[in-house]
């Protein structure tokens, strides 16, 4: 059995993930049996758009909240909290300290975004 080589690890969100298995699938044809699973229950959870979920990325970048790295953001968008506890909540897994004003900022962008998604 062959032992394939990782180039690269980088972090992606599943609007990411979710554009990328439908540009897969445009380019087989059909997907394997792993990915049409994923695929469905990304279609379940994920309401929105590739460019969406990328502008929401860089407006989070662009906050410039000291710390925060690419994984907390990709992880942010995953989750979509529209609330500084919500926001605390899933920054809380990690080591990062993230001032109260700056939770505040990314908590009222994700809510506009969440607004957009019902």
């Amino acid at each position: 059995m062959t032992k394939p080589e990782i180039l690269s690890e980088t972090p992606m969100n599943i609007v990411e993930l979710k554009h990328d298995l439908d540009r897969i699938k445009k380019r087989d044809k059909e997907l394997n049996f792993r990915a049409q699973k994923t695929e469905d229950y990304l279609n379940h959870i994920v309401h929105m758009t590739g460019a969406k979920g990328k502008e929401l990325y860089e407006k989070i970048e662009k906050l410039n909240v000291p710390r925060l790295k690419e994984a907390h953001i990709h992880k942010l968008i995953d989750n979509l909290p529209s609330t500084v506890e919500a926001v605390r909540a899933v920054l809380q897994g990690y080591v990062v300290t993230v001032s109260n004003e700056n939770l505040k900022k990314m908590a009222e962008l994700i809510a506009e975004y969440t607004e957009i998604k019902k």
